[in-house]
């Protein structure tokens, strides 16, 4: 799954592949806020994402997309 994060007086968005469910996220999202703290989010490859929660803008939930390759037929 994709997730965006979009961060305050940042220029671009971090983006992750995350193994976690979009309910596991959204969870995630919401305990920061309500505590007030950072969000942890853990890509596919283990690594961790910490971002303080008060510079977060938006955080975009989406699958992941399968890209077509090779020659294909629209």
């Amino acid at each position: 799954m994709e997730v965006k994060i979009g961060v305050q007086y940042a220029a671009r968005e971090l983006v992750l592949e995350s193994a976690q469910t979009p309910a596991e996220v959204e969870q995630a999202v919401t305990e920061a806020m309500a505590k007030d703290s950072v969000l942890t989010l853990t890509d596919e490859k283990g690594r961790k994402v910490i971002v303080p929660i008060a510079k977060v803008a938006y955080v975009e939930i989406a699958e992941s997309s399968t890209r077509p390759f090779g020659f294909t037929t629209r």
